[in-house]
C-alpha cells in the first residue's frame, strides 16, 4: 500500500491535488493511504518549503506547484 501525503495549508489549489490523486489512484488501481498534511510544524518536519506538495512513500514527487490531472495520474502511474 502506497503512502501519500498531500501536503498544504488547506488551499484551494492543496483541495483539488488530494481530489486528483484520489480520482488518478482509483482509475489506477493504487491501494494507497491518501493523507493531508496541514499543520505547519509537519509540513517543515518533512521538508518541504511550498504548496501545494505530493509525497508518495517519503519521495517528494510534487512541489510547490499546481498540477494537471493527467500529469499526476503518470506520476503515479510510475510508483505502481
Amino acid at each position: 500500500m502506497k503512502d501519500i501525503k498531500i501536503i498544504g495549508t488547506g488551499c484551494d489549489k492543496c483541495t483539488n491535488l488530494y481530489e486528483n490523486v484520489k480520482k488518478a489512484c482509483e482509475e489506477l488501481a493504487i491501494e494507497a493511504e491518501i493523507t493531508k498534511v496541514e499543520d505547519l510544524v509537519e509540513i517543515v518536519k518533512l521538508g518541504v518549503m511550498a504548496a501545494p506538495s505530493l509525497m508518495v512513500d517519503g519521495k517528494l514527487l510534487i512541489n510547490g506547484q499546481v498540477m494537471k490531472y493527467e500529469k499526476g495520474r503518470d506520476l503515479l502511474a510510475k510508483t505502481k
